[in-house]
């Protein structure tokens, strides 16, 4: 840094509160991901596999850029984490292919 007080006005940045309900707050647990792209957005689909079926849990739509960040902070600490914990062994993927079926109204 150069010194300079990024705030001229010396004043400390704000800092962003965030929101959640309780529901969201509980998390959702997921044991597979299918990941698909346009030219806009990246999909983000988290699974639990549970044969003969399974369960979408949460989708998430998120632009290139930001997914790209999202990537570059799973590496960052996953490395932490193996740093610390030791080296994570790779999953076995489903056995089987996963895709979804018929939509029930």
């Amino acid at each position: 840094m150069n010194g300079q007080n990024p705030n001229p006005q010396g004043q400390q940045p704000k800092q962003m509160q965030i929101k959640a309900t309780d529901e969201v707050m509980r998390g959702v647990y997921t044991n597979a991901m299918q990941v698909r792209h346009n030219k806009e957005e990246f999909v983000l689909d988290f699974l639990v596999l549970q044969p003969p079926q399974g369960s979408l849990n949460a989708r998430i739509f998120t632009a290139p850029g930001h997914f790209k960040r999202i990537v570059m902070a799973m590496q960052e600490n996953l490395k932490k984490y193996e740093n610390t914990f030791g080296e994570i062994e790779v999953a076995e993927g489903p056995k089987s292919e996963v895709g979804f079926g018929e939509r029930k109204e």
